[in-house]
């Protein structure tokens, strides 16, 4: 259901509020660019640092500005169930066509919870959903196992699998048929050399056509094409994670002009160091 470039769209900030002409203009830069879906107000949204109000405000304003013409699917992930469920409901009732759903945080939940957790969202609210396993950031990660289970719900679709590891891919797709979607850039390609089907990107913030023809390239046969268009974008994608993501995307964008590159406590401002080696990193791919 969900394959593709699909992008993790940066919040845009001005003044500490959110800037939804800015937002309205990325969404459409996305579409004219080839971006195959959308997802506002996951980890690359800074979701943890918007109130309920603005999540809210968002998702609405990314799907209106869409009107169907790409699709969106919400961030509604959160460490409390119920507050998880909230969100996705909704997602569902503003028109979203999916839902992104990080596994719980902090909590360390057992797999029987992350089962639990999963299942009553997917059984409360009927919205495709993308588990995102990125343990790195959550402290625990889903087990192939529990993912087979969960693929056994009709709208759990797709996993978005960020814990680094091509095994893990190798393992879920062993056990079922569910799509998997990178969660890191620089492994997107890997990932989709053992059956996986796109990405959910960071890298195509600044360059969305790229990220979609090095996907699409790959889904279509032409192996050789996207291993050329990956080696290429592989400085861009390790320069993302100078700092914590989204302050290297950000900062970039800010560069080239895109955004401001306003950002919410408690992410701040880019080191000057770090800025000078993005700024390299920038020049050298020819963006700058």
């Amino acid at each position: 259901m969900f394959t593709g470039s699909i992008v993790a769209l940066v919040t845009p900030f001005k003044d500490g509020l959110v800037d939804y002409d800015k937002l309205g203009e990325l969404v459409e830069y996305h579409i004219e660019n080839g971006t195959n879906g959308i997802i506002p107000c996951g980890t690359t949204g800074e979701s943890p640092a918007l109130t309920h109000k603005e999540h809210g405000e968002v998702v609405c304003k990314v799907i209106e500005k869409a009107n169907g013409r790409i699709p969106v699917i919400a961030g509604t992930g959160s460490n409390n169930t119920n507050e998880a469920l909230s969100l996705t409901r909704h997602a569902k009732e503003m028109g979203a066509d999916g839902s992104l759903m990080i596994t719980p945080y902090y909590n360390k939940p057992t797999q029987e919870g992350l089962y639990e957790h999963y299942k009553l969202i997917a059984e409360e609210v009927d919205i495709p959903i993308i588990i995102y396993n990125v343990p790195s950031r959550t402290a625990v990660s889903i087990t192939p196992e529990t993912v087979a289970r969960l693929y056994e719900i009709e709208n759990i679709v797709a996993i978005k699998e960020a814990s680094g590891n091509i095994d893990q891919t190798s393992h879920i797709l062993d056990l079922c048929d569910i799509t998997v979607l990178s969660g890191d850039d620089s492994l997107t390609l890997p990932i989709m050399s053992v059956g996986g089907k796109g990405v959910v990107s960071v890298v195509a913030n600044i360059l969305p056509q790229e990220v979609s023809e090095m996907v699409s390239s790959f889904l279509n046969g032409e192996i050789e094409k996207s291993r050329q268009m990956h080696k290429k974008l592989f400085p861009i994608c390790r320069a993302m994670f100078i700092e914590t993501n989204p302050i290297s995307v950000k900062t970039a964008m800010k560069l080239l002009g895109r955004i401001n590159g306003e950002m919410r406590l408690p992410l701040c401002k880019m080191s000057d160091g770090h800025e000078k080696q993005l700024q390299k990193t920038l020049e050298e791919y020819g963006l700058i």
